[in-house]
């Protein structure tokens, strides 16, 4: 049997597998936006909450909905008093190698790469994206202009005044939609809230000098420390997890197949601290 046959059949069956398994998907783990909703309740969720989500829209498999009906479902719980914050970072490796080839970032015009559902939230009506060049997080709700207003000024990506540092602020809530703990970009403000306390410094010795162009046009200057390749490398989150468990500071359950986990930035926080207390490091 020649490659090229071989090749077609492995693409064949692939497809059939996929189809099946779309099908029972359909069958046995069906889940609609009243039940997620209700899911979301049981894990902690409410009205007036500061809410920062990460997501894998290929995680809710069996849901009939839209991606744009989970938007619309996490605004509705929070309200317009909550806030609803995702990621829209355009990085696909390092951000070191993005700030190199992309010393000037037009924020109107660049396109998530941290999911379908992410990208979609940008571009929903009165969601506003912090002006930073690596690390623009998208913001919904009435506290969204101030929450925004100072992300260019962020010494690092994440810490002080961003809008990651003031869900700490809020003591804001972290909602994982189908994803490891490893995607956690609110561990980039617990890297700078305790810099000194890591054996290893996670930031770059250099400060870049970056700009991020308005939706009207006008150029923020920037300049930040960014995260150490060589030592982002290292991250491993997992001892986190277990220890928000160990505290029981996280909530998680299922519907369908799709596993929702929320925790607080403030315990995120105090897990680190006390994970470096015991010697136990996020970076081997």
């Amino acid at each position: 049997m020649n490659n090229d046959l071989v090749k077609k059949w492995k693409k064949l069956v692939k497809s059939k597998l996929k189809a099946l398994q779309s099908w029972y998907d359909r069958l046995f783990l069906q889940f609609d936006s009243a039940k997620l909703e209700s899911a979301l309740v049981k894990l902690g969720i409410k009205t007036g909450d500061t809410l920062f989500v990460h997501s894998s829209f290929d995680a809710f498999r069996g849901f009939n909905g839209k991606p744009t009906d989970i938007i619309q479902l996490l605004q509705g719980l929070v309200g317009t008093k909550g806030i609803v914050m995702m990621p829209t970072m355009a990085l696909t490796a390092t951000a070191v190698d993005y700030a190199l080839q992309n010393p000037i970032v037009d924020i109107k015009r660049v396109q998530s790469r941290m999911g379908l559902i992410t990208e979609l939230f940008r571009r929903t009506p009165n969601v506003l994206r912090s002006l930073h060049p690596t690390h623009p997080i998208a913001v919904w709700g009435e506290d969204a202009p101030s929450i925004i207003a100072d992300h260019h000024l962020a010494q690092t990506p994440c810490g002080s005044p961003s809008p990651l540092y003031q869900l700490y602020e809020r003591n804001g809530k972290i909602l994982l939609l189908g994803t490891g703990i490893e995607v956690l970009t609110f561990f980039h403000t617990v890297e700078e809230i305790l810099e000194s306390k890591f054996s290893i410094n996670p930031f770059t010795d250099n400060i870049f000098d970056l700009q991020v162009k308005d939706e009207k046009g006008q150029l923020w200057d920037c300049q930040t420390r960014l995260y150490e390749p060589s030592v982002s490398r290292k991250r491993r989150l997992h001892p986190l997890l277990n220890e928000l468990k160990r505290m029981q500071a996280l909530s998680e359950c299922r519907v369908g197949k799709l596993h929702l986990q929320l925790f607080s930035a403030q315990d995120v926080l105090k897990a680190t601290e006390q994970l470096l207390d015991r010697g136990i490091s996020c970076y081997e």
